[in-house]
Parts: structure tokens; C-alpha cells; sequence
């Protein structure tokens, strides 16, 4: 267990009662008094049934506010990509990249005739596409293919080519969805997971079951002859051999510029890469299996909780978590140069993501920053709240087994609350 995960367990008991809390002398509480508070959160938890808990931590008093059906645990929806995101932190850093590289087979000879194969090689980035989809779904944050073919022509001199286009997935498995689709392709992933994904894993007219890879690598040629570039050979799928020599390279936004993209609209597709992503370099395999395996592992190891972790997104009904745990991940994170990152990567109430149209006009707006959860019969909100006395409170409401409108009212209503405090 790191050092800050041990002084984050220093001050995070376990579900504490709210009728054990200490009471915060009145000159300390803003507009809403601690049993005030209390009580507030207890009648919306009566409201949102027995499928329901919350817990709320105050970070500067270094206390427990809130407690109630904290330890359950319950199906985190879209919270679970705090996990990934943690764990992506964690182990790859803020700075780290991904890399989509194109490497030869064969030598140059006169006149930049690149004599031999050119492999379009995939390194898990779900932002690799072209220029126009990355601008617009992207705000222009991405890898573009058209970067990296002119490096092909600027600085390698190629400007024909005898040989093929191969395009080379093998970073990941070849399974296309995640465990809630029994890993087939599911719409509500929003693309196509491949170790090489062009814009979130189109396949266009290409057939079979690396049609991804091939995509791409038809992705590339096209931005090669509009440089100008002749490409004699048929475009083909394979694994890039060992011994070919690298010639350019495209990478990613950071790690921490991803999780912006990420977290607050809740995007799957960049969720589940991510975790294969972990697989890979962690984990011995580019799977979901195994990233989820590292991620179980690391939270584990520097939080002292134990989440059910399936997958990277939530998709999966199975993965399981409480609000106890995942607000004493917020708690544990918070303090440390990581923790700065993934607060300012959350979604802020009433201004961005998926909060952007919900509590507008309150003392949440602009004060809270959260992850939401959703899945049928599923809603979810936690994060971090500055209260009216400057404290800052981690949150975490869980409320199950109700209309999402009704459960999106109590959540507002208890994180409006908080903010209040």
C-alpha cells in the first residue's frame, strides 16, 4: 500500500453511524447544520426505497458526516470508470501516451521507394482517426492518421511503396465488446474495441473479422496517396515482424488529457480501451479480463477495498461496489498530485458532461464536480463537494430500483444539500 493510501485509511472509518457523529460546533457549519444534514439525507434515501445508501466524508475535518446502507454493495454503473481511471494514474502517470506506429519490412532505395511492407502497428488508442472526426468528437484531441503519414513522406523520405499496407491489432484481443455483451458488439459501447481502432473502430466497407485493423490500414494508405504516395500492394491484416524497423509514430493525448475526455461525458469506448490498455502493459494480455484483474489488484492494494471489477466502463450489471468504498477512493485520492487530476477531469454541476444540465442556479453549481452511473434501474452520484463552511466533502449516492428522473431528483437534492453545509 502506498504512503498515501495508508493516510487516507488513517481517516476513512468504515460506515460510521450517523447517529455517533460528533456534532460540529455551529460556528463551523454554513447554512445547513450537520443534524440538518443528517436528516435531510435520511428522509431522500426514505424517499428513494430500501435499494438505496449514501456516505459523505468531510476531507478537512477528516471525519464521516453521513452514513446509511454505506457497505452494500451495489452495481456502480458509470462510477466504476473512477476505478479505471484511478488505476491508469496510478501505474501509466498523467504524462503517459499511446503509441500507433507504422514499421517496415524492406529498405529504401532511390528516388524514397520504400521496397517491402509497410505495418500500421495499433497501441490501444482510442482517439486515432482522422482529423475531422477527432475535431469534432474530440475537440481536435486525438491522433491523426494524416500526422502520421506525412511523416512517412517528411521525414523518412518514402514517396512510393512496393508492398502492402498491413494493419497489425494484436496489442488486444480481437473481441469486440465487453462482458455485458458476452463480448460481442454492443451499441451502448459507442464503437469497436481493437488494439487499432480508427475513429472508435469503423470497419467501412472492409469484411471479416479483423475488419477494424483493415480499416485502418486502408485509413492509411488513403492519406498516403493524397501526400502523393503509390501503394503497389493489396491492403491485408497481420502481425508486424520482428526486426521491422520503426519509421514514424503518432501518440495520444496524455493520460491525464484522455480521463478530461473520459470521465465527464462518461465515454465507454475510451473506458474499455483504457482497461485493455492496462491488460496489456500490466497485466500480461491486452483483455478486459486482465486489465480488470490489474485494476482489482491496484485498488485493492492502495485503498484497502475490494470492488467486484469486470470491466472498465460499468457496463456490467456484475461488477459491484458500495458507496462506502468508492467515496474512500475519493477520499484516499484526494491529497495527492493524482487526486488534483481527477477532480479537475470530473464533470461540474450545472457547467460540464453529464452534470451539465443539473443543478443549475444552486449552491452545487460550480462547487461540486462528480462521476454519474446509469443502467436500467441503476443511478448513481459521487464526488466532491466544497461546502458553504470550506470544507470539502466527498459524496457518494447510490439509488437503485426507481425511475432514473426520480433518482437524478434525490441526488441533486442531497448533493445541493452537501453544498450547503
Amino acid at each position: 500500500m502506498s504512503g498515501w493510501a495508508r493516510r487516507a485509511r488513517a481517516f476513512a472509518p468504515l460506515c460510521v453511524a450517523a447517529a455517533s457523529i460528533a456534532v460540529v460546533p455551529a460556528s463551523a457549519q454554513g447554512a445547513v447544520s450537520l443534524a440538518g444534514l443528517q436528516s435531510d439525507f435520511s428522509h431522500e434515501l426514505r424517499l428513494a426505497g430500501r435499494y438505496s445508501g449514501a456516505y459523505v466524508y468531510d476531507l478537512t475535518a477528516k471525519q464521516a458526516l453521513f452514513s446509511e446502507r454505506a457497505s452494500t454493495l451495489r452495481p456502480p454503473a458509470s462510477v466504476e470508470k473512477l476505478y479505471t481511471a484511478t488505476t491508469a494514474l496510478e501505474l501509466m502517470g498523467p504524462s503517459a501516451t499511446l503509441t500507433t506506429a507504422v514499421l517496415g519490412s524492406g529498405s529504401i532505395a532511390a528516388g524514397g521507394v520504400w521496397e517491402g511492407n509497410l505495418y500500421l502497428r495499433g497501441g490501444g488508442d482510442p482517439t486515432f482517426g482522422s482529423a475531422s472526426f477527432i475535431r469534432s468528437h474530440y475537440g481536435g484531441q486525438g491522433a491523426t492518421v494524416t500526422e502520421l503519414a506525412n511523416r512517412l513522406v517528411k521525414v523518412d523520405g518514402i514517396h512510393e511503396v512496393i508492398g502492402s499496407v498491413v494493419g497489425d491489432e494484436s496489442y488486444f484481443d480481437s473481441l469486440r465488446g465487453e462482458p455485458s455483451s458476452d463480448y460481442a458488439p454492443d451499441p451502448f459501447l459507442e464503437g469497436t474495441l481493437s488494439g487499432l481502432a480508427f475513429n472508435r473502430g469503423q470497419s467501412g466497407s472492409e469484411k471479416g473479422h479483423h475488419a477494424p485493423a483493415a480499416y485502418a490500414a486502408r485509413e492509411l494508405w488513403r492519406a498516403l496517396a493524397n501526400d502523393g504516395v503509390k501503394v503497389s500492394g493489396p491492403i491485408r491484416v497481420g502481425l508486424t515482424p520482428a526486426g521491422a524497423t520503426p519509421l514514424a509514430q503518432v501518440q495520444s493525448p496524455t493520460l491525464a488529457r484522455l480521463l478530461g475526455l473520459m470521465l465527464p461525458p462518461s465515454d465507454n469506448f475510451f473506458a474499455e480501451t483504457l482497461i485493455k490498455d492496462l491488460g496489456a502493459r500490466y497485466g500480461g494480455a491486452g483483455t478486459t479480463a486482465a486489465g480488470a484483474s490489474v485494476v482489482s489488484h491496484t485498488i485493492n492494494t492502495n485503498f484497502g477495498i475490494d470492488p467486484s471489477v469486470l470491466d472498465g466502463s460499468g457496463l456490467s450489471p456484475a461488477d459491484e461496489t458500495s458507496p462506502y468504498e468508492i467515496a474512500d477512493l475519493l477520499a484516499g485520492i484526494e491529497p495527492t498530485p493524482l487526486g488534483t487530476i481527477l477532480r479537475g477531469d470530473l464533470a461540474v454541476a450545472g457547467h460540464t458532461g453529464t452534470l451539465s444540465k443539473r443543478m443549475r442556479g444552486t449552491a452545487a453549481s460550480g462547487r461540486c464536480e462528480g462521476k454519474t452511473g446509469t443502467l436500467t434501474g441503476v443511478s448513481n452520484l459521487v464526488g466532491y463537494c466544497q461546502a458553504a463552511d470550506g470544507h470539502l466533502l466527498a459524496f457518494a449516492i447510490f439509488t437503485d430500483g426507481i425511475e432514473i428522473e426520480q433518482a437524478h431528483t434525490i441526488q441533486d437534492h442531497m448533493t445541493i444539500t452537501a453544498a450547503n453545509y
